[in-house]
């Protein structure tokens, strides 16, 4: 088994498209009945936010007994199926091996999970001044985390659950 580099690039402009391309593939194996959206998040999703080069989806269902049934069909185009994998009522998916390209974060609609990974990206995307310091914090955890992603997690979990608790009450002021 390869050990994962731990990497965070300058923002690229082929992310949105390459997202699409994917949203179109998963679209094309899951039960359609049972899809309710797939957003692109996660710091690709941001304009001009540095990232790990791996494009984040969120995907909202109906239920989650219907998504478990479609695993085979997803690992058809390239997805490994990894449970809950540490965040109850989740279903996550890795594709691309250790230096994985894309990974997949399914949520029921209305889910405390949908709602969070949601509002952060849109926060991040309306406050660019805020996207900037993370983007910092991510790369100086990079630098230091000598490729253990644990450690590169622990790193910006405080910038991270500090915004993300401003964005969640930032979405609660629009609505």
């Amino acid at each position: 088994m390869s050990k994962r580099i731990i990497e965070v690039v300058n923002y690229r402009q082929e992310w949105p498209t390459e997202f699409i391309e994917e949203r179109s593939k998963i679209e094309s194996v899951l039960t359609v009945s049972n899809i309710v959206d797939i957003q692109h998040i996660g710091s690709t999703s941001v304009n001009g936010l540095c990232a790990k080069p791996i494009i984040d989806i969120l995907l909202i269902v109906n239920s989650l007994d219907v998504l478990d049934k479609d695993t085979d069909e997803i690992a058809t185009i390239g997805y490994l199926a990894k449970g809950e994998f540490g965040i109850p009522g989740r279903r996550y998916f890795q594709k691309g091996g250790a230096q994985r390209s894309h990974q997949m974060h399914a949520f029921l609609a209305d889910s405390e999970g949908s709602h969070r990974h949601l509002a952060f990206r849109d926060y991040l995307r309306a406050f660019p001044d805020i996207a900037e310091q993370y983007g910092k914090v991510k790369q100086e955890g990079a630098r230091l985390c000598n490729n253990d992603n644990d450690f590169y997690c622990e790193y910006k979990d405080s910038f991270v659950k500090e915004h993300e608790a401003k964005a969640l009450e930032w979405v609660k002021s629009y609505k």
